[in-house]
């Protein structure tokens, strides 16, 4: 009779682990991708996601910093922290899935009166203890998932953040040579001006101008000179947050001191727009984290359910107790059940908790979709009209330049007074700093579109960092 109940409760408990406690549905995003962006200019073609874009820059010393960045940055040291912090916890909660083995071992000796005098006695025992849980309602195996795709998240942030990173530092490096020129025209400037308030005070000295023209010089050079000042001041804290993420203190480490920006990289083909979701790390994280709450959900819903433990252990004994010795193997074998009857609502509320976590990390998926899919159509659009803003400036560069000339001209000739002349050079000044701003615009353009694209690059270079760091761990 009793075998008959034990049948049953077993069959009855395989049929249950038949049954489906949670459907996982597809993850898609909040609305179909279009088939092609906005901005896009007859460029589908994919681009090659496998290189890395600061490539087609062809530049050494960006080069140079990008490959320090990846031995030196503390953001990336704490990332592959993170990824192995990931990989231990994967490997914890999957050890749950396997027999859990223990060796006990226990001597001792001990006496008591007796009725014939003290008993004497010493024993010694030496076993193996075994337990493992049944995982008839995929509960381990949920939480097993779970661990492991959020491994593959954590692997994924780590990729973007070297994505991330390899931009900002690019930014900033177009933007310290920016402000480097900034200074050099400004020099320039500074110079010019000091020649035409020479020629005005000659002019005044002679009587043939006014002292207003004199302070109108005045006024033009030290606005120059307050102008040079702030380009320093804006490059110092530039350069100070290139060498922190190079891992430095600021002034410690030398930088590059080019003045001359460089002319921008052809623009990379932007593709199709369901590329994004293969090749942008931060969207594969996304998704890695809601399959993962969707795992977990899985798991809290079998909580619900009876666990299955089977539990053993098998050893010898040895007693000898006054001269009595007594010996021999002892085991054994037992099947627990765990149902959970009044808890109070613990956990329907994690179930429930699970739920809502789910659903907001769906709902953050699919608007990091909708951002990504911006940024590209960011970038796009910023890539095209900073080019024709370039060409405008040219045009307006070469305008100023000739109206400046011919106002000195005229003022020198004594056919106006210099406030022309100041109009003109004030205008020339601004428009050659607006010509060198959109040219590093168009580079900061450039690099917003690759990282708007993603890549595939980032996961060889995160492997090779991780297995340095750990080479390094080890030596020490």
């Amino acid at each position: 009779m009793l075998k008959t109940g034990i049948f049953f409760l077993l069959l009855s408990v395989w049929l249950l682990a038949g049954c489906s406690l949670h459907q996982a549905r597809p993850i898609t995003p909040s609305a179909p991708l279009p088939d092609q962006y906005s901005d896009q200019t007859g460029q589908d073609a994919t681009p090659d996601f496998q290189k890395p874009w600061w490539h087609s820059f062809n530049d050494p010393g960006l080069e140079r910093l990008i490959q320090q960045l990846f031995r030196s940055n503390l953001s990336l040291v704490q990332g592959h922290a993170r990824l192995q912090q990931s990989a231990a916890l994967m490997r914890q909660i999957r050890s749950f899935r396997y027999p859990n083995l223990t060796l006990d071992g226990q001597t001792g000796r001990s006496g008591q009166p007796g009725l014939f005098g003290e008993l004497q006695s010493e024993t010694s025992q030496l076993s193996v203890s075994a337990s493992f849980e049944l995982d008839l309602f995929n509960k381990l195996s949920a939480k097993d998932q779970a661990a492991r795709l959020s491994y593959r998240a954590t692997r994924n942030d780590l990729q973007s953040l070297y994505m991330n990173l390899s931009a900002q530092l690019a930014d900033l490096y177009y933007l310290a040579i920016e402000q480097r020129a900034q200074i050099q025209l400004t020099d320039q400037t500074i110079q010019r001006y000091q020649d035409s308030l020479q020629r005005v005070e000659n002019r005044y000295r002679q009587g043939i101008t006014t002292v207003t023209d004199l302070y109108q010089a005045r006024q033009s050079l030290a606005t120059a000179k307050a102008s040079r000042m702030t380009f320093q001041q804006a490059l110092r804290v530039t350069e100070n947050a290139i060498a922190v993420m190079l891992g430095n203190y600021p002034g410690m480490n030398p930088l590059p001191q080019q003045k001359q920006i460089p002319l921008a990289p052809p623009q990379l083909p932007a593709g199709v727009p369901a590329t994004l979701l293969q090749y942008r790390p931060d969207l594969r994280a996304g998704l890695f984290r809601v399959k993962s709450r969707d795992a977990e959900t899985a798991a809290a819903i079998a909580d619900r359910f009876p666990s299955f433990n089977l539990v053993g252990s098998f050893g010898r004994s040895r007693s000898d107790i006054t001269g009595t010795l007594l010996s021999g193997n002892f085991w054994n074998l037992l099947l627990k059940l765990s149902q959970p009857l009044f808890d109070g609502g613990r956990r329907k509320a994690e179930v429930a908790r699970n739920r809502a976590a789910l659903a907001e990390s769906v709902a953050a998926y699919q608007e990091s979709v909708l951002r990504a899919f911006q940024e590209v159509e960011d970038a796009l659009s910023g890539n095209r009209t900073t080019s024709i803003r370039i060409e405008h400036l040219m045009e307006q560069e070469r305008a100023t330049r000739a109206t400046q000339r011919l106002a000195l001209d005229r003022y020198l000739r004594g056919l106006s007074d210099y406030l022309p002349v100041l109009t003109a050079q004030v205008f020339h000044f601004n428009t050659q700093s607006q010509l060198l701003t959109a040219r590093r615009q168009l580079l900061s353009q450039r690099i917003s579109l690759a990282r708007a694209l993603g890549g595939t690059w980032m996961a060889n270079q995160s492997a090779t960092d991780h297995q340095r760091l750990a080479r390094q761990e080890m030596g020490k």
